[in-house]
């Protein structure tokens, strides 16, 4: 099944300038090299944090044309190199297939001629398990790959666990994210990982039953770390109730430089404060709402998606994967 959430898209001035600049020479702009303010070497500090790689106000300084170079977004390629954790090498032939996977997904749901903004792509597959965020400067182009991580989407078979829909899906104020705890279950598991990790909330789905008969109901789908000892291990295999589990360190790169951020930003520059946001938060001018969900039909698992090995697997006492 399809999940298509309601749109209302509007644009920052930074995006009409980098579409308006690519309608004249983006195909060559984005085979160059970047040419932007360096970046030094980083990683996360004490608190999970990345530390200062880039500068979101440098990265968005117009030229002397009064131009910002759409080719900045691709900075933060070498930013999730240096921050991400838990990354998977995509190799090219991959990276195309899963940008013609997006815009297929895009066009079914009328979201054709979206750029100018970071879009975040998860294979459900059960051989596969990964999310992958995606850039282009204007409809014309291809889409260009930031980084890769593996993910644990729904695992039917158990009571209340669903099938993570397909689809495309807002990511907006309207469904109001909020931070986990970090408490433990009985189990001893954080369900939301660590305290302070941010939940992406994409509000009310329909969902298919992995359990019982089967059939569709509705379910909560969100997107949100997982607990970093036994659980995170475990990524790369369907192993939820339904959302969609992400490492710590790409839960932090997506909260820091707001990828998905582009209507809580737009919230904000309207005077309205929201606790959620941290305040040391470096957002991107070209900040995105979409998370898409596909499923590739891979028959075997590729050598770029390995699955968890027996002693991750083994580090999970029963009954810890309801916790979600």
């Amino acid at each position: 099944m399809r999940v298509t959430r309601a749109v209302h898209v509007f644009r920052f001035p930074a995006r009409a300038l980098a579409a308006a600049l690519c309608a004249i020479s983006c195909a060559a702009a984005l085979a160059a090299p970047v040419h932007g303010p360096a970046l030094p070497p980083a990683g996360p500090d004490a608190e999970g944090r990345p530390a200062a790689a880039v500068n979101a106000s440098t990265v968005a300084a117009p030229d002397a044309a009064g131009v910002v170079d759409p080719r900045r977004a691709f900075l933060l390629r070498d930013v999730f190199v240096r921050t991400v954790t838990r990354q998977l090498k995509v190799p090219a032939a991959e990276q195309r297939a899963y940008a013609d996977r997006l815009q297929a997904a895009l066009h079914a749901n009328t979201l054709g001629n979206l750029s100018g903004e970071y879009i975040a792509l998860v294979d459900r597959n059960a051989n596969v398990q990964a999310l992958f965020i995606f850039f282009r400067a204007a409809p014309a182009d291809s889409w260009q790959m930031i980084g890769a991580s593996p993910v644990s989407t729904g695992r039917p078979g158990e009571y209340d666990h669903f099938i993570t829909p397909l689809g495309v899906f807002e990511h907006t104020p309207g469904n109001m994210d909020f931070r986990s705890e970090g408490t433990q279950n009985e189990n001893h598991i954080r369900g939301y990982g660590k305290r302070d990790m941010r939940i992406f909330d994409l509000g009310w789905a329909q969902g298919e039953r992995g359990w019982g008969k089967g059939g569709v109901s509705q379910m909560r789908f969100q997107m949100h770390a997982t607990d970093p000892d036994r659980l995170e291990p475990l990524l790369g295999i369907r192993h939820s109730k339904g959302c969609v589990r992400i490492p710590a360190s790409l839960n932090t790169f997506l909260d820091h430089y707001g990828i998905l951020d582009a209507e809580y930003t737009a919230l904000i520059e309207t005077g309205k404060s929201l606790w959620v946001l941290k305040s040391d938060r470096q957002v991107m001018p070209w900040a995105g709402r979409y998370i898409a969900v596909v499923d590739s039909q891979r028959k075997g698992r590729p050598a770029w998606a390995p699955a968890p090995g027996s002693k991750a697997r083994a580090k999970v006492p029963a009954g810890a994967d309801t916790a979600d």
